[in-house]
């Protein structure tokens, strides 16, 4: 017998075998369980991705319904769009794919094709052009990283495709 403990509380204890035993159930239910989770980031970015495009596209809309109101028909510039409180309430999201919340200005053909440049400085892509008939304007995320969504061949859409 040890000396200062019981009989009684050795024979709780739980024996070295019991432990691996635990151990090792532990480490299946871990094997089986992590890959089922391992796609719920990549889902959860592109669905903040879709809400944040949503939530921009929406001000945009809202800008050029109040202003087609007033007399003008025109969407916002970019200068409009990035300024807190004229088109959106709160600064632009955040790109979840690049963390960037800077937007830039693209050509018309960079928009047609939905361009992706210098991805490590904007997180959002915006084309106007208020003098074409009707006002024509596309936002989209900078970043052709894959999301989640499917594209409807089997495959999924990049994110500047959303």
């Amino acid at each position: 017998m040890i000396p200062g403990f019981t009989q009684g509380w050795l024979a709780r204890a739980f024996t070295l075998l019991e432990v691996m035993v635990v151990i090792i159930v532990i480490g299946i239910l871990a094997a089986v369980v992590v890959p089922r989770f391992g796609g719920v980031t990549e889902d959860a970015k592109s669905s903040a991705l879709q809400g944040a495009l949503g939530g921009v596209r929406s001000s945009i809309a809202s800008f050029r319904a109040k202003a087609v109101i007033s007399g003008t028909t025109s969407f916002p510039t970019t200068a409009q769009l990035t300024s807190v409180g004229t088109v959106v309430q709160q600064a632009i999201p955040k790109n979840p794919y690049n963390g960037l919340n800077t937007v830039q200005e693209v050509s018309t053909g960079a928009a047609a094709a939905r361009t992706v440049s210098g991805a490590d400085q904007y997180g959002w892509n915006y084309w106007v052009d208020n003098s074409s008939t009707p006002p024509q304007c596309v936002f989209y995320a900078n970043t052709d990283a894959a999301t989640t969504v499917s594209d409807g061949s089997g495959g999924f859409k990049g994110a500047n495709e959303l």
